[in-house]
């Protein structure tokens, strides 16, 4: 009976202990999850839409936080305030971290950091120059004001709402300040510096947000970092709309264009030109296109056409290299150097445009217009001796060596030159040769 109660004891403390350690065990390996996501580069739809369809995933799966790495020189109003949109909508709160060093967040990222319910920056970054441009179009002085005085008012409204400096907010947008991110943190336009992604993690652990679920204690200790990259599609959308890829985009279009309607039959750069052309127009959706400067690109190909067809002495040549330059140069009007054509792009593409129209496409057209020297169609015009008298009924001449059946509508006698007139068949038409 002892043995008994002392086996059941025993039992009962191995059960007890393995129990308490398997709980042990899952609460130490059931941490909590935050999703990053990388922004690099110009705001734009394609940005906008990888951010928006970022944060609704982090609303179904509640992670602690949504980290969004920022490295933005601004971009389009448009996009910006559908990012804000989403950012201020979100039932998880969402951190905007500048990095890595060498990052920043100017013109439309300022708005964003703004929004943010917690804003850091890493060390070595800068923020700020929010001050609104014309994208498109020139803005008069009274659209520039009005422009200025709807963003001051709109930038205002975000920091004041996140508890931020809205008074440096509103000197961004008026006066284009901008601040490293340890004048930002001395300014409380930010709310910390970390060095990386780690030590950010852990010092916004316990930071209380106010998201629009109410407040929230942020539990970002040893949390599993969980990154989502951008899908192929935003990929592919986010580099076309880069003004250089758009720019020879359009050109290899016109290219391929041109190469299909003067070679008819060869499809594959009719295929490729129209799907170069539908990804540039894509791409001046979201640019400021000066239609005046495309204007210029179109009649430079045109007089690069012309100069195959028209003896110019060059004139025409010139000219669409004129016309292509300047028109390169306008094509993006905008003061951001983001969203303008390298010059070190701009030339090689005009003179390589020159060379493709002016020297292949010229020697491709004089090929077509050479008389043929190969199949019937090589006969005409070729000379010959009669080898018989010829008549309407027939006859018969030497050319080339060969012996062809002729007929023609004056008597030749034989030995007589000829010249070859037309060709039906296996048979020729000729008539006397009086060149000599």
């Amino acid at each position: 009976m002892l043995k008994k109660i002392i086996l059941f004891v025993i039992f009962t403390v191995f059960f007890i202990s393995t129990s308490v350690f398997s709980e042990t065990q899952k609460s130490e390996t059931k941490k909590n999850n935050v999703i990053v996501i990388t922004v690099n580069g110009v705001i734009n739809p394609s940005s906008a839409e990888y951010i928006g369809k970022s944060i609704k995933k982090a609303n179904e799966r509640k992670p602690e936080a949504l980290i969004i790495e920022l490295d933005t020189p601004g971009g389009l109003d448009t996009s910006m305030r559908i990012i804000v949109k989403d950012i201020i909508g979100s039932e998880v709160p969402v951190v905007v971290y500048v990095s890595p060093s060498g990052a920043r967040a100017a013109s439309a990222g300022v708005f964003i950091m703004l929004a943010s319910h917690v804003a850091a920056m890493s060390p070595g970054t800068n923020i700020g120059a929010a001050h609104p441009v014309g994208v498109g179009e020139k803005m008069d002085k009274t659209m520039a004001e009005k422009a200025t005085n709807d963003a001051a008012a709109y930038v205002r409204s975000l920091a004041e709402r996140t508890g931020r400096n809205a008074k440096w907010a509103e000197d961004a947008v008026r006066k284009s300040i901008s601040a490293t991110e340890t004048e930002a943190l001395n300014q409380k336009v930010i709310d910390l510096v970390s060095k990386d992604l780690n030590t950010l993690l852990s010092d916004i652990d316990g930071r209380k947000v106010r998201t629009v679920m109410g407040e929230k204690t942020l539990k970002t200790a040893n949390v599993n970092v969980i990154r989502e990259e951008m899908s192929l599609r935003h990929k592919i959308l986010n580099f076309i709309t880069d003004p250089n890829v758009a720019y020879m985009l359009m050109l290899l279009g016109f290219y391929g264009l041109f190469f299909e309607l003067t070679n008819p039959g060869a499809i594959f750069p009719g295929v490729m030109g129209g799907i170069c052309l539908i990804l540039a127009f894509y791409a001046f959706q979201t640019l400021p296109v000066n239609y005046a400067g495309l204007l210029l690109i179109i009649l430079a190909i045109i007089l690069f056409i012309l100069e195959i067809k028209i003896i110019s002495h060059g004139v025409l040549t010139i000219g669409g290299v004129i016309s292509m330059l300047i028109g390169s140069l306008m094509l993006f009007e905008s003061p951001g150097p983001f969203m303008k054509l390298s010059l070190f792009l701009i030339l090689p593409a005009v003179i390589l445009t020159a060379l493709f129209f002016t020297i292949v496409l010229g020697l491709a057209y004089k090929a077509h217009k050479r008389k043929p020297v190969t199949g019937s169609e090589g006969l005409i015009g070729l000379k010959g001796i009669a080898g018989t008298d010829i008549t309407n009924n027939g006859g018969m001449v030497l050319l080339r060596g060969e012996i062809w059946s002729a007929y023609s509508d004056e008597t030749i006698s034989k030995g007589e030159k000829i010249i070859v007139e037309s060709v039906t068949g296996l048979k020729v038409k000729v008539k006397k040769d009086v060149s000599d």
